[in-house]
């Protein structure tokens, strides 16, 4: 079997440092072939510089590739074009991975039997946690990129992280690739491309297998331990779910085009975190609350395009799915 591990990178040359020195320390059967393949996003740094050394000091292992678009989502259809293996792997710039990671994540994929797998994201904390962030709720870590559906291995029905996650080359070809109106690109924090993708297999009915065994670790930033990085993350995440998934077609009642339930929701979120006395739970009221902001404004925008692009006023800008075909060209 050969296997493309594929790394997006922008401005990162430290923590990609350390990224790669995780990953060449791989274990892997002798008859494997495997590559490390890294798409530099439009990266000022000195990037490709450390590319080159690891290639220097290991050859054959390492492949540096430039894409000038900006976007996560370009960078990741393009190493998927890039790779040489019937097995891509990904993993992102600012994480380190246990020595069996690869191994472990793609060794049920020589088989017809899975389309894709996924692991646990463990958070290396760098001081402790907050007693605002509770975890309480399941994914009340998501943006400290914590994904951990405990010791069980086999198949899953929901999608794996971006950091974690590996699929047959042949299911990009089938189904296209990331989405470019999703993802981490300048002007916007919004993600999803990897969860969109991994939904699309599922709602197809493809197996997806889950490998607790698969290990990657996420360093947790100063900066990710603040209310206001996860409030913004929230309130993204909210603007994503709309992206994705639109407004639900059932919806009957709405005020300029935002549906009505939404403003029932923030109302009754908002009371919850005005009388919340626990510091946690206060907060989890608060998050919720910028999430269903989130959706708000994405569903008056979503409208408004709709109504432009009928004729009803000029063309907007804003971006929508049906901007972007996720067919990779030349797959």
């Amino acid at each position: 079997m050969k296997i493309t591990v594929i790394l997006c990178t922008y401005n990162r040359c430290v923590s990609l440092e350390n990224a790669l020195n995780s990953v060449v320390a791989s274990k892997l059967p002798e008859s494997t072939e495997w590559e490390v393949l890294v798409v530099d996003n439009n990266s000022r740094d000195k990037t490709q510089m450390v590319v080159e050394e690891f290639s220097r000091r290991h050859p054959g292992r390492f492949r540096y590739v430039f894409e000038s678009r900006p976007g996560k989502s370009h960078a990741l259809n393009t190493g998927i074009q890039e790779a040489y293996g019937e097995v891509l792997a990904f993993m992102d710039d600012d994480v380190t991975v246990d020595s069996a990671w690869l191994h472990n994540l793609t060794v049920n994929l020589e088989s017809n039997e899975w389309v894709g797998a996924g692991g646990p994201i463990h958070p290396l904390w760098s001081s402790l946690r907050p007693e605002w962030l509770s975890v309480e709720t399941r994914y009340a870590l998501a943006p400290l990129v914590a994904f951990d559906l405990g010791q069980e291995e086999g198949q899953i029905t929901e999608p794996p992280w971006g950091t974690n996650m590996a699929f047959r080359k042949e299911v990009f070809e089938k189904y296209g690739g990331f989405q470019t109106y999703l993802g981490p690109r300048p002007g916007s924090q919004i993600r999803g491309e990897d969860s969109e993708f991994g939904q699309r297999l599922l709602d197809r009915g493809e197996r997806i297998r889950y490998e607790p065994s698969a290990i990657v670790y996420h360093p947790v930033t100063e900066e990710r331990l603040t209310r206001k990085y996860h409030l913004e993350w929230w309130f993204d995440h909210g603007r994503e779910n709309v992206l994705r998934n639109g407004v639900n077609p059932n919806t009957k009642y709405f005020v300029g085009g935002i549906p009505l339930y939404l403003f029932r929701r923030l109302a009754v979120w908002t009371v919850r975190w005005m009388v919340a006395v626990d510091s946690g739970k206060r907060f989890n009221s608060k998050r919720t609350v910028w999430s269903i902001s989130g959706q708000i404004l994405e569903s008056f925008r979503s409208r408004t395009t709709e109504k432009r692009q009928s004729g009803e006023g000029p063309l907007s800008s804003v971006g929508s799915p049906q901007d972007s075909n996720p067919r990779i060209s030349g797959l």
